[in-house]
């Protein structure tokens, strides 16, 4: 076509009408009502049929066989109740601090962990290790914490270990378990080294230590750390160790294992 050529016009097309439906005739209106006559009569002739058969008996809901005994057993057949010492509950409901492993031989009491009080660290305290501001100490009370013990000890002029049970309330298992899975997360990341996952404590689960490398600042001791993360039920323990010379796995495991086995 050029470009002085002119489009023809299109004659304009009328829409459609809609079909005109198609009248209903006698025999239209017939057929539906004997179709309608058809469901009705086997309706009732149905519901007459199952009038007249005999009931069906239900199933029984309760059991022939009762799953506890219909007397209380006599005295001297009572099993007797679990001695404390295997009985996790009254140990992790008493005094927490006695779960605490003993010093190890060549340790002292660390009087200078000011954070300590008795054997106990405040919420707050365990708070501002993570940040100064209330976003943990909100975290933990609406994780339903309970309380904490921990202990602190010395060894030589700059080794240090500390120790924490952090238990959450009756019925938060979760809580401690997650706690201790973010802590886990924590440690494995870039902040203490890209790819150290550490090394599986024995019995724990999902618990593990981990040995990071040192720590070097101009005008300061080289500064080498240790750390375990592990829960058992409602507590989540944590072993830290510090020094200005390398620690070896062997250390840090042997504390972690004993802990947990303690708890």
């Amino acid at each position: 076509m050029e470009a002085n050529d002119t489009i023809p016009e299109v004659p304009a097309v009328a829409p459609a009408a809609p079909a005109r439906p198609r009248p209903r005739g006698r025999t239209a209106l017939l057929i539906a009502a004997a179709a309608l006559l058809g469901i009705s009569g086997g309706t009732a002739v149905g519901y007459g049929i199952q009038a007249e058969r005999a009931p069906t008996p239900l199933p029984a809901l309760s059991q022939k066989v009762l799953a506890y005994p219909a007397k209380a057993l006599p005295a001297d057949k009572v099993p007797a109740p679990l001695p404390a010492s295997q009985d996790r509950q009254v140990r992790t409901d008493g005094d927490l601090r006695k779960l605490l492993i003993d010093r190890p031989a060549g340790w002292s009491e660390n009087k200078d962990a000011d954070w300590l009080d008795d054997g106990w660290v405040s919420v707050g305290d365990l708070a501002r290790e993570f940040t100064s501001d209330d976003t943990t100490y909100e975290y933990f009370l609406e994780s339903d914490i309970r309380r904490i013990a921990a202990a602190a000890w010395k060894k030589g002029a700059h080794g240090e270990a500390e120790i924490r049970l952090v238990q959450f309330s009756s019925g938060a298992d979760t809580r401690a378990a997650d706690f201790a899975e973010g802590q886990r997360s924590y440690m494995s990341g870039a902040e203490r080294g890209a790819g150290n996952e550490g090394d599986a404590v024995k019995g724990s689960g999902e618990g593990r230590y981990y040995v990071y490398g040192v720590d070097r600042e101009p005008g300061y001791l080289p500064f080498y750390r240790a750390r375990a993360v592990m829960h058992r039920g409602d507590i989540m323990i944590e072993v830290n160790l510090y020094d200005t010379r390398p620690i070896s796995k062997k250390d840090i495991r042997t504390l972690a294992e004993r802990q947990l086995e303690r708890v």
